[in-house]
């Protein structure tokens, strides 16, 4: 059980780092077409980096996102495997997550 709560753990960092990578390049692309007309042979070095380097994350980033999303797919893949073979045991943890919640909204009023 551990593993799963840190694979999520993991699985919630690669969703928020994700979410900053496009963020980022975001800025960058806003950045390159604010700078568009400037001139100079260092502004023109630079935007190509920046250009090449912006082109290289939109690549990681689709990978990341295909990767992300094989491994939800796995994960719900594997919890109706195990609600399917442990039904009632899903049905319980079910009631007590549910009861749960009902306790700390009804201590928040």
């Amino acid at each position: 059980m551990n593993t799963e709560l840190e694979e999520t753990g993991v699985e919630v960092s690669k969703e928020k780092l994700m979410q900053d990578l496009r963020l980022v390049v975001s800025d960058a692309e806003e950045l390159l077409r604010a700078t568009a007309s400037q001139a100079g042979e260092k502004v023109s070095a630079a935007r190509e980096r920046i250009q090449d380097n912006l082109a290289a994350a939109k690549e990681h980033l689709a990978v990341a996102q295909k990767h992300v999303a094989a491994k939800t797919k796995q994960a719900a893949k594997v919890t109706d495997e195990y609600v399917h073979e442990n039904p009632w045991k899903a049905v319980g943890i079910a009631a007590g997550a549910g009861l749960i919640v009902g306790m700390l909204i009804s201590r928040g009023r």
